[in-house]
């Protein structure tokens, strides 16, 4: 199986947010440790290409961040002070997302060790994320493949509202956004399917309602691909999920997204999304468990 990381998914980010992004170093290391994959299985992205970024972003938007002109408003809003390092991690990242959909492609499943960058808009950056990879990759998916359908598969328990907006009204790229109805973000945009989720919510009661609109999407859409970003934050754990999912819950969700996606012969990329318990090492073993999950499907 096909990984992307690179070094600066971890050691580019700014003082002062290192928790829980260090998720980032330790994830790898994690996997090789376990035995799971091999050095050979990761691979490093290089930047995305303008084009790419260009099919999903505004023009005026992509050229602030190259030459670090957001206000400090848009900063706050992004939650990272503008560095030059900061986007090109950004940039790194979406290009990984745009690879792993190759590798997918030929193997069935690729993972990106970071991404899920949902709450980049066409024209600005929310909540932590620059560029919306999962985006611009589908953007360029259907670039290369113009008549294919895209299902994106989001789990991470705050919505998906940069996506929603970026492909609303779109006859190709379908998003699907099960998350915490009070949670981030406050204002929520239009998915083509919304499951908002009340605090509190069970793993039982959470299996239940992937299980119910999974497959109706899968059934009406009838996707050639599909996009899973995998969040942990649904975790009982999380300082901000507000959900009561296990860890073994988490686990069979990921098993569940791959089991159907490998019985309907979709390929899946995967982008980790987000984890914020306080231990460091209760979102490792999340996110490993992801990996388990699709290895254990396909290999």
């Amino acid at each position: 199986m096909k990984i992307a990381y690179h070094p600066c998914y971890a050691h580019t980010l700014p003082a002062g947010h290192r928790f829980p992004m260090e998720k980032y170093e330790l994830i790898p290391q994690q996997l090789l440790h376990e035995g799971l994959v091999n050095q050979d299985d990761f691979f490093a992205p290089a930047p995305v290409s303008m084009d790419d970024v260009l099919r999903v972003h505004s023009s005026d938007y992509v050229q602030k961040l190259l030459q670090l002109q957001l206000t400090p408003r848009e900063q706050r809003v992004i939650g990272f002070p503008q560095s030059e390092a900061l986007v090109e991690r950004e940039w790194v990242i979406t290009q990984g997302t745009i690879s792993c959909t190759q590798f997918a492609l030929q193997q069935g499943v690729a993972m990106n060790v970071a991404g899920g960058t949902h709450h980049a808009f066409t024209d600005r950056g929310e909540g932590f994320c620059l560029l919306n990879d999962i985006a611009v990759a589908a953007a360029a998916l259907l670039h290369q493949y113009p008549n294919w359908k895209i299902l994106v598969v989001d789990l991470d328990v705050h919505q998906g509202n940069g996506t929603a907006e970026i492909f609303a009204g779109s006859q190709q790229v379908f998003t699907f956004s099960m998350h915490g109805r009070h949670n981030y973000p406050f204002k929520k945009e239009q998915s083509f399917l919304d499951v908002p989720l009340e605090d509190g919510t069970t793993t039982a009661q959470y299996l239940q309602l992937l299980e119910t609109y999974l497959p109706r999407l899968i059934a009406d859409i009838r996707p050639n691909f599909i996009y899973y970003l995998s969040g942990v934050d649904i975790l009982d754990t999380d300082k901000f999920g507000k959900l009561k999912v296990s860890l073994q819950g988490c686990w069979e969700r990921d098993k569940y997204v791959f089991t159907t996606c490998k019985q309907h012969n979709i390929p899946v990329a995967v982008s980790m999304g987000g984890g914020y318990s306080p231990s460091v090492a209760t979102i490792v073993n999340a996110h490993i468990n992801t990996f388990k999950a699709a290895l254990n499907t396909w290999f």
